[in-house]
Order: C-alpha cells, then structure tokens, then sequence
C-alpha cells in the first residue's frame, strides 16, 4: 500500500481515533474555529444520516477540552491562539431508538451517571432527568471553576421512529423537552451548547424555553461543513483519487466525473458548492466499487410508507419548488412529505434565490435516484426484486443500443410471469411504472409533457435518441401511435438535436402486462 495513503475511517466517527491512527480526515477545523468564535453560543445543524454530524461533534468536544496535539496541522493550529480548556459533556442520543417512555427515561439516566463518573461528580439521586442535568452543569462548574460545554449529537433520534404517531409522540416527546428544559435556566453556567440532529423540531414542542437556539442548517457560511467537496477532494485525498482510478481502470478525470454522477450534488443552502455524500464516497475508495453504500445502509421503510401516505407519485418526488418555510420545517405536524425528504437527504436543493427564498428540490444524485426507485418499484410491479432488477439491467442494455422493441419485449414478458399489483386498471400506474424503470436507468425522462396540442404520457431521453411514448389501456398500440400522429407531438421536439421515435404502448388489465406495441421514427 502507498504510504502516503491513509487509512479510511468507515464507521468511526471519534476525532481522536482518526487522528491518532493515522486514518484520512478532511479538514473541517476552520468551521470548528468559526462556530465557536461567532455570535451565539446556543446553535443547533441538520444534516442527513451519515454525513459527520457525530463526527464534528467529536471534533468540537476535542477543542473545547483543549486537546492541541490532536490538531497539528490542521487549519485550526493556525487560528487558535489560547487554547483554554473547558469541560465537557456529551450526550449521544443515537442509541435512545425504539423505547417506550420508561425505557427512554432510564437511557437519559445512564447518560447522566456516565457524565457523572467522567466528571468525577458523585452520582445524583434526583429522579427527574431535568433536575439530574441542572445539577450536573452547576456541579461541574462549581468544581472546575470554569463554564460548561454541553454537546447533544443526533438529539432527535428517540423521536424518528413516531414522528408521524399521535399516540407515541407526545409521550416520548415531553421525555426529552423535560431533559433539555434545564438548558436555559443554566445558561451562567454554559460556555456553548451544540446539538445536531436529522430532523427539525419546532421550539415549542421540544425547546419550550430555549427560544435563542441559533439554527446554521442553512447558513451560507457553513454550506460545506459536513461533506466532501470537490476541491477538498482534490487537495487532500489526491492519492486516494488516483487509486481509485486506476482500480476502476479509468484515467483520474473520468473516475471523478463518476463519483460525481453517484455522489455528487448534495446542496443545504444556495449559493453552495457541490457536496458529495462522505459515507458513500470513503466506501467508494475503500472498495474500489461504485456501488449503493449510503442508500443500502439504512433507509427507512416509513419513507415509502409516508410517500404513499401524501399520495407523491414517483415522478412528483422531484424537481419541485418550495419556500424555505416548506421544506427547512418542523417535521412532527407534517403538511407533505417535502420536509422528511429534504431533511433525511432524499432530495436536495439544487437551485435557489435567498431574496425571494423560493428554491428548487430535486434528488441529488445517481445513488439516491437509483435506490429510491427500486424501494418504490415493488408498489408497482411486483416484490420479486430478484427478476426485476435482472430485467431492469436487460432493457438498459437494449435501450442503450437504440433497441427499444427489445426492451418492450422484455418488460412483457416479466410483467406476464409475475403477480398483479391492485390498482392496476388505471393509466397512471403503468405511466409511473415506465417512470421508475427509466429512472433507474439512469435516463432523462419525464411525464405528463406539455406540448401545444396536448401532453405527452412519457418522454424518455436517451444519449441516441428521444422517445415519446403514448399508453393506452384495453385499447390499441394503433390508437396510441394515432393520438402522437394526430396531436404531432413530435413538433414540440423539433429542435432537441436527437432522433425522435414515436412509441404506442398498450397495456391489458386483465393480464397486468403489455398487450402490444408500436415504434415509427418521427
């Protein structure tokens, strides 16, 4: 192994861990510097799962107890003059998951003692977790004769499981506004307090009394603080690139601009530079394999579950525009499903104007795109995942050398050997079915296309051609080729500089597949 190459840190997410085993870190100390030298000492960062929350905490907690060897090197080396060291309480709430209220209450304890014991203060008999950490903060205080540093990662994660549950919510939700209340009435006592998390919660409902909490989730000046940028890419994992490359076989350009299809693209404010998911990116390098490691590690079965509980079709996940209001908004009243996408990193901004703070969202790369399909492909062919995917791989070979007869083919087939799916009587479901498919893919395509004389059911674009396919159901193809011949379509597409192929598709009810099929050159 190059030498010069660090070891990447998978799964490990301790500040001092990485830097005393010599695994790769991207420098992120100059945010640290920034967040703590600012205005506000109560500040609260949302980011998807897997992004470093839990690491920039470590960081943040390595600073404030002064630990300077930790960052020779580093930006911050050259930032920090005085180097005080403060103590430190730090509260990980990622293991709070999938308890009731009294399992919850005796977590929030455990966490107490442990603090306890770290800070060497003699353990505390109060019963209520609020009375508990008010006494710590002033103990610790008392005792060290300096302010206290109190660092909550992935506060909410007690909460995720029944956000959308009006029996559990409320239960679970005043445990944890009962443990953080002390935070404001302690606030002599406190140098900084840092909590991170996925979701947002409003103040009421969990910080009824810290009203100053200072939310950077979309701050310009904090757009890249969790993530791997492309510059930072280039200048501190430049060895690691070229590695990469030369397992994928590829020259150094030509692996970058695939990790950026699959990674890339991930924005949290606007304007901000591109941000590639780092979980998916250090695996990617570990591996040498682009493959589908953030998606594959954990996405929520309630996502599917709460996109089918607002109705969203596939193709309405995105692009879409919304305010600020709407998306960077507390999740626990939902009024769509926009919040719990954008939040969880499903959808990304991808444009916007802070002035009018109107922004567009839209799914940020190929990996999610791809991983998202598949989860929603089953509602509308089958849960035979094995053979779709098989099926999915053939028709994007055959799509990709102009044979979209094949393709069809193909697609029968496979619909007519597996179960039927309800509400297939419909014409949207076979619209959104091609949607997905296509998508997954890794095609342009789009539905419901206005043109001037009409809407075009499915236009898919590929690097060869442009198909515009019409669906009836029970029907004919002849009657579906017709309605593009009649409406003529194919003027709206006149100028797209690719062939134009017209498609009539129709698909039989009764059999749950296609019945036939139609292709002409425009």
């Amino acid at each position: 192994m190059d030498a010069t190459r660090k070891r990447y840190p998978i799964g490990i997410q301790t500040f001092s861990e990485i830097r005393k085993g010599g695994y790769l870190y991207v420098d992120k100390t100059e945010y640290v510097y920034r967040m703590t030298h600012s205005d506000g000492k109560y500040m609260f960062l949302s980011r998807p799962r897997r992004f470093g929350k839990s690491l920039l905490t470590s960081t943040l907690s390595a600073y404030f107890e002064g630990r300077r060897e930790l960052f020779t090197g580093l930006a911050i080396e050259r930032m920090e003059k005085e180097w005080i060291s403060y103590p430190v309480l730090h509260f990980d709430m990622s293991l709070g998951k999938h308890m009731d209220k009294d399992a919850l209450n005796r977590y929030l304890h455990n966490l107490l003692r442990n603090n306890e014991q770290r800070m060497g203060i003699s353990t505390s008999e109060a019963e209520d977790v609020n009375v508990r950490l008010a006494n710590l903060i002033m103990d610790t205080c008392r005792q060290t004769g300096k302010q206290v540093v109190v660092l909550i990662d992935e506060y909410d994660a007690p909460l995720l499981d029944v956000v959308h549950e009006d029996e559990n919510l409320p239960a679970l939700r005043n445990v944890m506004r009962n443990f953080y209340s002390p935070l404001k009435a302690c606030d002599p006592y406190l140098r900084y307090v840092f909590l991170t998390g996925i979701t947002k919660f409003s103040q009421l409902s969990i910080f009824s009394e810290l009203n100053n909490i200072r939310n950077i989730s979309m701050e310009e000046a904090y757009a890249d603080i969790c993530g791997i940028t492309e510059q930072e890419m280039k200048a501190q994992m430049g060895n690691e690139l070229n590695e990469f490359a030369g397992k994928l076989q590829m020259c150094t350009d030509e692996a970058l601009e695939a990790l950026k299809v699959h990674y890339d693209g991930y924005h949290f404010t606007w304007p901000s530079p591109d941000i590639y998911n780092p979980y998916s990116l250090l695996n990617a390098f570990s591996n040498g394999k682009l493959n589908s490691y953030w998606f594959g590690s954990g996405t929520s079965a309630y996502l599917v579950e709460m996109l089918r509980m607002f109705d969203v079709l596939p193709s309405e996940i995105g692009p879409v525009e919304a305010m600020a209001a709407d998306f960077d908004a507390p999740t626990e009243s939902l009024e769509s499903v926009i919040p719990l996408l954008y939040q969880s990193g499903y959808i990304t901004i991808k444009n916007g104007n802070p002035q009018t703070d109107l922004y567009v969202l839209d799914i940020p790369n190929k990996e999610v795109r791809m991983g998202l399909m598949r989860s929603l492909l089953p509602n509308y062919v089958s849960r035979q995942t094995r053979n779709c995917n098989i099926t999915v791989v053939k028709m994007s070979v055959a799509i990709s050398e102009g044979r979209m007869d094949d393709a069809l083919r193909l697609l029968q087939t496979f619909l007519g050997t597996v179960p039927y799916c309800d509400h297939t009587d419909y014409e949207g479901h076979y619209q959104q079915m091609l949607y997905i498919i296509f998508s997954m893919l890794s095609y342009e395509v789009d539905v419901e296309v206005r043109t001037p004389h009409g809407r075009v059911d499915v236009v898919l674009k590929t690097r060869n051609a442009l198909y515009l396919m019409e669906l009836k159901l029970d029907k004919s193809a002849d009657e579906a080729m017709e309605q593009i011949n009649l409406k003529n379509y194919s003027e709206r597409f006149a100028l797209c500089g690719l062939p134009i192929v017209k498609v009539g598709i129709n698909f039989n009810t009764r059999k749950g597949t296609i019945e036939d099929w139609m292709i002409a050159s425009a």
